[in-house]
């Protein structure tokens, strides 16, 4: 969890008159902001700043069209918004576009409140296969029931793959009442995170987000965003479980989501074949929306007589975090409408656990 001390408003902005405007108010409320423009910065940035504010010169430009909606955005301008700036603020979903000099007292105390009382944004971890059969969704099953129990806050699991008969079932929700994806595939823009959870199926603390059973067909990118980011931006955890071969409809989902992670991690069993597909994934063509998982970090099956962990971080060329030894329970409590065990002692677990810990320091809640 980052400190509230440390934390840092976001300002973007070329226009060098309003940078000195908008840089001498925050010194004023006691903040010194991250500046940037474009690339991994903005987007890391943009991410975890406890306040945005977006000069009136980016709004429309491509790297700020493509972030993500957040709460605690607002635009600053030294002039009235034309009509596409106030489209595109619309669009953005900001907060409030403050005018300077007339509103430096409003941009003042919001600069302060945002430093006093810091959104604790909730970490997300995408999980995925590199076959069929891996098992990621019962370790994304997992993550977000160990998250749940050792955060305390609970946790939002959100099944991306429509093909996979519905998460709902391997934890034992399928019965419980709540909406699934067919219910809120409209979703768009800023959405209430106590809301989306109110209204899921819930087990062991997870708000569970399932696909169909008889419609089998991939939520819109627009509506997994608004999902994980209401989850995000009200402090729970996010643990998405991506389908391997999303399809073109399914692509924009995966790329999205993955751009946002604070951990990828594929499933690889450790077979000559799985690896190979694992080495597709974090290589593959940027247009075909493969090497969205380019940053992926490795959790491996062991299997008897076949590929090594380090021969599998080999052939993939990324690094092994976990080993997910065969667990006989999993199927049982599977068949029985239970959820996996995640004890300390289990391998289910033990595999949570170090995913979670893998998390890069500073991140989430």
């Amino acid at each position: 969890m980052s400190a509230p001390s440390r934390a840092r408003p976001l300002l973007v902005s070329a226009d060098e008159e309003l940078l000195d405007e908008a840089l001498r108010l925050l010194a004023a409320a006691g903040a010194e902001p991250e500046v940037a423009t474009a690339g991994p910065a903005l987007r890391r940035a943009h991410r975890e700043a406890p306040l945005v504010l977006l000069g009136a010169d980016v709004l429309g430009t491509g790297p700020v069209r493509a972030l993500p909606r957040r709460p605690g955005v607002v635009v600053v301008a030294r002039a009235d918004l034309p009509p596409a700036g106030w489209a595109a603020a619309v669009e953005l979903g900001v907060e409030r576009v403050a005018v300077l000099p007339g509103d430096e007292a409003w941009v003042l105390q919001r600069a302060g409140t945002a430093l006093r009382d810091p959104v604790d944004r909730g970490r997300l971890v995408v999980v995925g296969g590199a076959c069929g059969g891996a098992g990621a969704s019962t370790l994304a099953a997992a993550v977000a029931l160990v998250a749940a129990a050792e955060g305390g806050r609970g946790a939002l699991l959100v099944d991306g793959d429509p093909f996979g008969g519905g998460l709902d079932l391997l934890v034992g929700a399928e019965g419980v009442e709540g909406l699934r994806w067919p219910d809120l595939d409209g979703l768009r823009g800023r959405v209430s995170g106590e809301a989306v959870m109110a209204a899921l199926p819930t087990v062991g603390g997870v708000g569970v987000l399932a696909a169909s059973r008889s419609a089998a067909a991939p939520p819109s990118a627009e509506a997994v965003a608004a999902v994980v980011e209401a989850g995000r931006s009200g402090g729970w955890p996010v643990v998405v479980d991506l389908s391997r071969s999303p399809g073109p409809a399914g692509a924009a989902v995966t790329e999205a989501v993955l751009a946002d992670a604070d951990l990828a991690v594929l499933v690889v069993p450790a077979r000559v074949r799985a690896a190979c597909a694992a080495h597709v994934l974090v290589d593959g063509d940027p247009g075909g929306g493969l090497a969205a998982w380019g940053a992926a970090q490795l959790v491996v099956r062991p299997v008897r007589d076949r590929l090594a962990a380090a021969e599998v971080a080999g052939v993939v060329g990324r690094p092994v975090l976990a080993e997910l030894s065969h667990d006989r329970s999993v199927v049982r409590r599977a068949e029985r409408g239970e959820p996996p065990h995640t004890g300390r002692r289990t391998p289910t677990g033990g595999a949570a656990r170090a995913v979670l810990a893998a998390l890069p320091a500073g991140v989430g809640a």
